[in-house]
């Protein structure tokens, strides 16, 4: 048995949202004849209330399967298994009883996906869950109605640990960056080296890794070879610097992001579907992302006009910058 993926299936005046999905052998399993599933958009951070959990649950025992996934891989509350005559009344009883919209399916923006950004992190480089909600308020007719040659995704990562994961998963990524130096409490450097602290902010502890050695674990693993160890004092060069987090992550009471915050956009990203998987690559080293995000936006509706024209269908942005290459998309940008 498997599925048929696919069948005219949703709900009114959306493209997107519903994945139908039907038994190929309906009379051997009749109780999954019908196993559609629908994708809701999911809050920026995924912060819910026990209230919002409780309703969908209730929803989905009456109406589906009972089935869900906390959460699909472009983010979203994604509900398996209902019948057809189930989607309306799905459909009813989520936007109007909880406030909450479907996501995205097929070759469309897929709901945008966001860290915690600075509800709860000291290194978010901008408030990515602002951008999030924002860039999903202004795009709802390129989320639900598909326009596009195939699946498009925004992340938002609030700085390049990437705990979305946006620069290998997303066919937009913006990543928090700043343009300033590292900034260095040399004392406390200095009680990371006696031991006094303990690295990673004890993430490893009860391994038997002997002493904290700087040099070893903080100045040769540097990428970009930035940092010097001389005389007690740690220096960082700025020029060098690509701001990979790890000295950052690595001496947490000693090192911080600097002040002059912002994000860098990169696009191409995919998985492993037909030629393998694609890192994004850097197209704008650095934007603002306050207010509206408007540069951001800037740069999103630049891309989409020139893959609209340029894609070939079911070709994510990656590959078509890849058979075209990327200075044509930079000349875009």
């Amino acid at each position: 048995n498997h599925w048929k993926h696919g069948g005219i299936v949703g709900v009114f005046g959306y493209g997107g949202g519903v994945i139908g999905r039907y038994c190929d052998q309906p009379e051997m399993f009749p109780g999954v004849a019908h196993f559609h599933t629908v994708r809701l958009n999911q809050p920026a951070g995924k912060y819910y209330t026990t209230d919002f959990l409780r309703q969908l649950c209730d929803i989905w025992d009456l109406r589906g399967s009972g089935l869900t996934n906390m959460h699909g891989a472009t983010g979203d509350i994604v509900l398996l298994g209902t019948t057809t005559p189930q989607l309306e009344e799905i459909f009813w009883e989520v936007t109007h009883n909880m406030d909450n919209d479907l996501g995205g399916s097929g070759s469309n923006l897929r709901t945008p996906a966001a860290c915690l950004g600075e509800s709860r992190c000291e290194y978010a480089c901008y408030d990515t869950q602002a951008a999030s909600y924002n860039l999903t308020m202004e795009y709802q007719d390129e989320l639900h109605r598909p326009a596009f040659p195939y699946k498009f995704k925004f992340k938002f990562d609030g700085c390049p640990n990437g705990c979305v994961a946006a620069m290998a998963r997303s066919d937009f990524s913006v990543v928090g960056t700043w343009k300033d130096s590292i900034k260095i409490d040399q004392e406390a450097v200095a009680a990371y080296v006696a031991g006094e602290f303990k690295p990673n902010a004890g993430a490893h502890s009860g391994k038997d890794w002997g002493a904290f050695d700087i040099e070893a674990e903080v100045i040769n693993r540097c990428p970009s070879a930035a940092m010097k160890w001389e005389g007690g004092k740690l220096a960082i060069d700025r020029s060098e610097c690509v701001r990979c987090m790890h000295c950052i992550n690595t001496m947490p009471r000693a090192l911080h992001i600097g002040d002059e915050r912002g994000a860098s956009i990169l696009c191409g990203a995919k998985a492993p579907i037909l030629d393998g998987a694609q890192m994004s690559s850097l197209v704008v080293p650095f934007v603002e992302a306050k207010g509206d995000f408007d540069e951001i936006k800037e740069v999103v509706e630049n891309i989409w006009d020139w893959w609209m024209e340029e894609g070939k269908n079911r070709e994510r942005l990656g590959e078509t910058m890849r058979r075209l290459s990327l200075q044509k998309l930079l000349e875009v940008v």
